[in-house]
């Protein structure tokens, strides 16, 4: 399984990927990559948005970034990957 952490400019990147990495240890095939490319994205099976406890924020770090926003929509609505949002308070 791969999965990719959204580096959207803001967020604990680095404490989700350590978490990730000691809770799939185990796993065969497990893949974590902290990334804002789209092809990393597109690839990935799972997408993890850590955020900083302000969407409004989130949002802005991610169209920022150009063509992140585009890059989650398609996988998010069209291809239905999961996302796991972390740490995205309502702000």
């Amino acid at each position: 399984m791969k999965v990719v952490i959204v580096d959207c400019g803001s967020g604990n990147l680095n404490s989700v990927y350590r978490s990730l990495c000691i809770a799939g240890k185990n796993l065969k095939n497990f893949k974590i990559k902290i990334s804002n490319s789209p092809k990393k994205i597109l690839d990935a099976d799972k997408i993890i948005l850590p955020g900083q406890g302000s969407f409004r924020q989130c949002v802005h770090s991610i169209l920022k970034k150009k063509g992140l926003w585009e890059t989650l929509d398609f996988a998010v609505i069209k291809k239905k990957k999961p996302i796991f949002g972390i740490c995205v308070g309502m702000k």
